[in-house]
């Protein structure tokens, strides 16, 4: 009784010293997070970049020093070295917020991390590395069901694509952008996506549809509500708008829409790349007006002194291409023939094969000693090149985006193609009609076969069940028959040995009786070992216990090895399921057998629940399991299901379920039950 007593106060001890480190952790985990969140602020406050670095530093060494489950804000960490420019740093951290991600399966985490690897390697302008991580973003925040962060890596690849001229696959990415930015109302993002599809269009020389979309780029940039914003982005729209009616030869409308871009008052001091393009651009324009050309070769330099301050390559490019073509007009070959090579060659560098090609024109055109030379180049390199291909590719994809288009195609049929049509529907509808009814034939002929194997398969079920219900019952009887053979045979005898021996004893000397004593005392604990295990074997036992329950225990068992689940089996003990007839014991076990099978195949669960009961003169069955599950509105029902609702229906019972993606499904059983 003492050790008792003493056992239960060590538990109760241990018990209350792991609730004290629970909270304990607790607590100190809450004291860490504010710890962190707090240097994160300051890191985003600070001034000194030491200071910024220091606090960086603090957050990073207290999540990974303490292990702390945290990898979104190992992620902040590394995007906020990224902005600092110091990729050692970003490196090193970044790699430790995806693993610590995926550790935890924090998809919004991982998502994040090869975000931010993406950024990174566009910057070094290592596109095929930036487009395999936004992909890996895309998988991961389509999954977590971020939407917008799912739109805006998808925006990423797009320009990816579109970068290397992949327009069909840049199309494809776009539309699936702006479809889910239009359902979160994002105008700023949609506005980017229709400039993006504009810019495609420009590439391929589909002007005119490039206007619709930067029109519909302009309508969504109104919705946005910073007019700070709005007036920035406006002039890059411009601009863009302008270089589409410059390419048309509409030279004062070009114009108008370059003069508009010097509206924002704020350009010169907010964006001096901007600022550089719009001088460019209008004074390419007023060039190609032939206005003065004086004027014109200051401005250009003006521009391109700016482009190289700030390293504005691409800018630097496009300005030196426009040189290059003033001096042409300015008859300066020399300085023109300067200015195309050395655009030729940073183009190379860049690997913009647009102004590569333009630079080989212009050369070719300018170097007649090289002329052939340069042809030559620019033939093998514009054969890998064609838009014409690229046009032909598009129209596909843009079917089923643009249906105002396809309407108009189809408004384009000859009466003759829609008779043809017409006709190829009927015939195939006529075949279709045929080949379903031979295939209705051959299901109901094979649906009787089945019925009717069904039926044998059911009498073997019925034949086992009660086959395995007797063995257990002879079990049973064959372990009473040997308890009471122990109890009443063996142990009488025992008995009557030990008090014979025990007279026996009164007669022996003072040390032979005590070993005497001694073996007769061991003979008593043999007694009571045996009387034990006859209790053991006689206890508990009888013919309600077992038979059906015993199978289905079995067929629990059996299943979660092949599955790898663990299962929970409860009854309720009020069922006598001696009175439920075999076949509808039969049916019972094939209902829970197909279920089983079911979770084995589709729904990769962890544990199982099945359980008997009994209300209002009802057998419920109920099953449940942690998997996968499905989307019951979306989901055809699988021939598993078909078979079970079959099966219940045959009993006079009702089935009905219910699932939730990645938390499980649930089965619920009721058949008439009348003790």
């Amino acid at each position: 009784m003492f050790n008792l007593k003493n056992t239960s106060i060590k538990n109760n001890f241990r018990l209350l010293i792991l609730l004290i480190s629970i909270t304990f952790k607790t607590y100190s985990f809450q004291i860490r997070n504010d710890s962190i969140k707090v240097w994160l602020e300051k890191s985003n406050n600070e001034l000194d970049l030491n200071s910024k670095k220091l606090y960086l530093e603090k957050s990073y060494s207290s999540i990974v020093n303490n292990k702390l489950p945290y990898p979104l804000e190992l992620s902040t960490i590394a995007y906020s070295y990224y902005k600092l420019k110091d990729n050692i740093n970003f490196l090193r951290v970044n790699k430790d917020a995806l693993e610590l991600s995926k550790k935890t399966n924090h998809l919004y985490a991982i998502g994040d991390s090869y975000w931010n690897y993406a950024t990174y390697y566009i910057d070094k302008e290592i596109r095929d590395k930036a487009y395999s991580n936004f992909y890996e973003a895309h998988k991961a925040f389509q999954a977590n069901n971020s939407h917008y962060e799912n739109a805006t890596v998808i925006f990423g690849m797009s320009r990816i694509k579109g970068f290397y001229r992949d327009y069909i696959g840049s199309e494809i990415l776009i539309i699936k952008s702006i479809e889910i930015f239009k359902k979160i109302n994002d105008y700023k993002n949609l506005y980017k996506c229709y400039n993006h599809l504009a810019l495609i269009f420009v590439d391929i020389k589909n002007y005119s549809k490039a206007l619709q979309y930067y029109d519909k780029a302009s309508f969504f940039l109104k919705k946005i509500q910073s007019k700070k914003l709005r007036k920035k982005y406006f002039t890059s729209l411009y601009n863009d708008i302008g270089l589409i009616y410059l390419k048309t030869n509409k030279f004062q409308k070009a114009l108008s829409y370059f003069e508009k871009v010097f509206d924002y008052e704020n350009l010169k001091t907010e964006d001096l790349s901007r600022y550089a393009r719009a001088i460019d651009n209008k004074y390419y324009c007023l060039l190609s007006m032939g206005n003065n050309l004086k004027d014109v070769e200051n401005k250009f330099l003006f521009a391109l002194k700016i482009r190289d301050s700030i390293k504005n390559k691409a800018g630097v490019l496009t300005s030196k291409i426009h040189i290059s073509d003033y001096y042409k007009l300015a008859n300066d070959k020399s300085n023109a023939i300067k200015y195309a090579k050395e655009a030729n060659t940073l183009a190379k560098e860049l690997k913009n094969g647009r102004d590569y090609l333009t630079s080989l024109k212009q050369l070719a055109n300018l170097d007649t000693k090289n002329s052939k030379k340069y042809l030559d180049r620019y033939i093998e390199f514009n054969d890998s090149l064609i838009s014409a291909e690229r046009r032909a590719q598009n129209k596909f994809t843009r079917i089923e985006f643009e249906t105002d288009e396809y309407i108009e195609e189809t408004k384009r049929l000859s009466e003759q193609q829609i008779w043809i049509f017409i006709a190829s529907i009927s015939t195939l509808l006529i075949l279709s009609l045929l080949y379903f009814l031979r295939v209705q034939k051959v299901k109901n002929e094979k649906l009787q076969l089945e019925a009717e194997q069904q039926k044998a398969n059911e009498e073997v079920y019925v034949l086992t069940l009660q086959q395995q219900a007797k063995l257990e019952e002879e079990r049973i009887k064959e372990r009473n028959r040997i308890s009471a053979e122990l109890h009443d045979g063996i142990l009488g005898k025992l008995f009557g040995t030990r008090m014979n021996m025990g007279f026996l004893g009164m007669q022996m000397d003072g040390g032979t009786q005590e070993k005497h004593q001694n073996f007769l005392d061991e003979l008593q604990e043999v007694e009571k070992e045996i009387r034990d295990v006859s209790h053991r074997l006689s206890e508990n036992f009888d013919d309600t216990t077992v038979s059906f329950v015993t199978i289905v225990a079995q067929l629990l068992k059996d299943k979660s090895i092949i599955g790898n689940f663990n299962y929970t089996f409860s009854k309720d003990k009020a069922i006598v399921w001696k009175q439920l007839n075999e076949i509808t014991k039969a049916n019972i076990y094939r209902i829970i057998q197909e279920a089983l099978q079911n979770i084995i195949k589709h729904a990769n669960a962890k544990n199982v629940i099945l359980e008997f009961s009994i209300q209002q003169q009802q057998l419920q069955i109920t099953l449940k399991d942690d998997g996968v599950g499905f989307d019951v509105k979306k989901s055809k029902k699988g021939i598993g299901l078909k078979n079970i609702k079959t099966r219940v229906e045959k009993l006079s019972g009702t089935l009905t379920y219910t699932s939730t993606m990645l938390e499980g499904t649930a089965l619920y059983i009721n058949i008439p039950y009348t003790p």
